[in-house]
């Protein structure tokens, strides 16, 4: 019989360490970087690099605006982005640059070298919307009960019947109640 021998390996190792390379499509690290950046407060979209000012929905294309340049173990990213109107830029293009770094080298394992943020333009959409609002609201005035704000009643088949007024030159034209005669 054959000496029993304890000691071989239950699974054997490759003596090279080489498994193959991974190699990112410059779409993807575009796609993180889109995405990381318009999750920072204050940014109102990203715009083309060629200077258009448009901002383009954050789901419509989330790579407007991204150019990405990767080497085998580095990256560096471009964003065209635009803010909105009273966020303090300095502030979120730094929360940009950190945001889009850690989520590249936390999903990727690449090193962002640089990541440069261009700012295109100022967004008004946020103060205009919320200016709209006020003013939709002003305007509609409309309070649980059926009445507005001025408390001008909803025809009803029991309304009460109009105070007559009298208009003389002395009061402006402006109506005084008529006492009825008795």
């Amino acid at each position: 019989m054959a000496a029993k021998k304890d000691n071989l390996p239950l699974s054997l190792q490759k003596e090279d360490d080489s498994t193959g390379t991974i190699i990112y499509a410059n779409e993807v690290i575009a796609v993180i970087a889109g995405v990381a950046a318009n999750e920072v407060e204050g940014i109102a979209g990203m715009c083309t690099s060629g200077g258009i000012s448009e901002v383009f929905s954050r789901n419509r294309n989330i790579t407007k605006g991204v150019k990405v340049e990767i080497g085998s173990e580095e990256a560096s990213v471009d964003l065209y982005v635009i803010v909105e109107y009273g966020t303090p830029i300095q502030t979120a293009a730094l929360n940009v640059q950190e945001n889009v770094r850690k989520a590249i080298e936390t999903m990727t394992g690449l090193h962002v070298v640089r990541v440069d943020v261009h700012v295109q333009g100022v967004s008004f959409d946020k103060e205009n919307k919320e200016v709209q609002a006020g003013i939709d609201s002003a305007e509609l005035g409309k309070v649980s009960d059926g009445r507005d704000q001025k408390d001008k009643k909803i025809p009803s088949q029991g309304k009460e019947p109009p105070v007559e007024t009298s208009q003389t030159a002395e009061d402006g034209g402006e109506g005084t109640p008529m006492m009825p005669e008795a």
